[in-house]
């Protein structure tokens, strides 16, 4: 593209205009991206937690499923129900990781709620 610069003198405009792309253009939905986060935190505050956690091998293959149904579109409220209530029975009873599970619940009900109801 070409144009001038405010003196006049010609020049030649290469890369992306800011504000010239339209809504929508390579943006990641913000629900998948909150979801992705609140993945990535849950995931984070599993492996730092000291404790003991008979489950945490099932906790990790959920958060593996839900990351994998984040690659593709929006995934369904319900396909989001099923690792959301596998994940609260693993780790639900473990208060220090009540914050990132919180989170990880509000990012799947920005989906349509939690599991579809």
């Amino acid at each position: 593209m070409t144009g001038t610069d405010p003196a006049g003198v010609p020049v030649v405009i290469t890369g992306e205009l800011t504000g010239d792309r339209r809504p929508g253009e390579d943006q990641e939905d913000p629900r998948i991206a909150e979801l992705r986060a609140a993945v990535t935190v849950l995931r984070r505050a599993l492996a730092a937690l000291p404790a003991e956690l008979a489950d945490r091998d099932l906790a990790e293959e959920e958060l593996a499923a839900l990351t994998a149904l984040l690659s593709g579109p929006a995934p369904s409220p319900a396909a989001l129900g099923g690792p959301l209530l596998r994940l609260a029975a693993t780790t639900g009873s473990v208060s220090a990781l009540a914050p990132a599970l919180g989170r990880l619940r509000a990012a799947v009900e920005l989906f349509g709620g939690a599991g579809g109801r």
